[in-house]
């Protein structure tokens, strides 16, 4: 093996006989070895298909073949070997301490959060940031708003500042250690997003080893994956503003929430790229919940 094209067809068929789970940024073999091979090299997914055969050197087939063997024998997300992962068209730096980007709340950002939102949100709080992504595409999105992304672990907060600056927002976003709301007394918004850890038990034990590579803090809350939401439910409507809605990703746990809070109305919103378990609440309704 000589060429790029070589070790992308090579690193194909080292795919299609394995066992690895596709869904960090892929769905497939094909693709999965063209972004190794690619990102290995430092190249874009567009490189030109003509400079395809260009031969490689020693020290890049070795890369290539590391990143390789992790991915087979290790199940580390491609994006983990990269250090990169791409969220609404945009590049974020990812690590072990941060979940890699896949949120179904993209759809709701892309389309401004209609028709739920009903004021131009000036003050957004993205709880459970991780990597920032979702908290610096709304900035993004939203040119005037201040957004403050905010989360328990430093080490994803460390990644998170690396994101703002690449993408040139430090203007507007602001970094802030917090376990759920105490670090923001005294502080309300009128757009909360929140990914938060929702993974039941069964789901956690029984997922593809690939998820295993990332955080388990980010992932699981308890027996039933509510653990974080029950709380987040109990306090959200002190930090939203007249108007204000949180918009909250539940995921397969949406069935043990519908369950917990069978007279809540929950509004599930119908994601145009697929997923599930997104819901938003306006802050009445969490008042309501806080009443109970």
């Amino acid at each position: 093996m000589q060429t790029i094209q070589d070790f992308i067809r090579w690193t194909y068929s080292r795919f299609r006989n394995s066992d690895i789970f596709y869904g960090h940024g892929t769905d497939n073999a094909w693709d999965e070895a063209v972004q190794l091979v690619l990102g290995a090299l430092s190249l874009p997914v567009d490189f030109p298909k003509e400079y395809l055969d260009s031969r490689l050197t020693t020290n890049e087939k070795k890369r290539i073949l590391k990143f390789v063997d992790l991915r087979i024998n290790k199940r580390e997300p491609l994006p983990y070997l990269l250090g990169e992962a791409w969220f609404m068209g945009l590049p974020f730096k990812v690590t072990k301490d941060t979940l890699i980007p896949r949120s179904p709340i993209m759809a709701l950002i892309e389309n401004e959060f209609q028709p739920w939102l009903q004021q131009y949100p000036l003050s957004i709080l993205d709880m459970c940031t991780g990597s920032g992504c979702l908290g610096i595409a709304a900035a993004l999105t939203f040119e005037d708003a201040s957004v403050d992304i905010t989360d328990i672990s430093d080490a994803a907060l460390d990644v998170a500042e690396q994101n703002i600056a690449m993408h040139e927002v430090e203007d507007r976003v602001t970094a802030i250690h917090s376990d759920m709301f105490q670090g923001l007394e005294g502080k309300q918004y009128d757009l909360i997003i929140c990914n938060p850890p929702y993974v039941d038990a069964d789901d956690y034990h029984t997922a593809p080893e690939e998820f295993h590579n990332e955080p388990q803090l980010a992932l699981t809350s308890g027996t039933d994956g509510l653990d974080f939401t029950r709380a987040f439910l109990a306090q959200a409507a002190n930090y939203l503003h007249d108007n204000g809605i949180v918009v909250y990703e539940v995921g397969n746990s949406e069935v043990a929430l519908q369950e917990a809070y069978p007279d809540t109305p929950f509004m599930w919103v119908e994601l145009e790229n697929g997923g599930n378990g997104v819901f938003v609440l306006s802050k009445d309704e969490l008042k309501t919940l806080q009443q109970e």
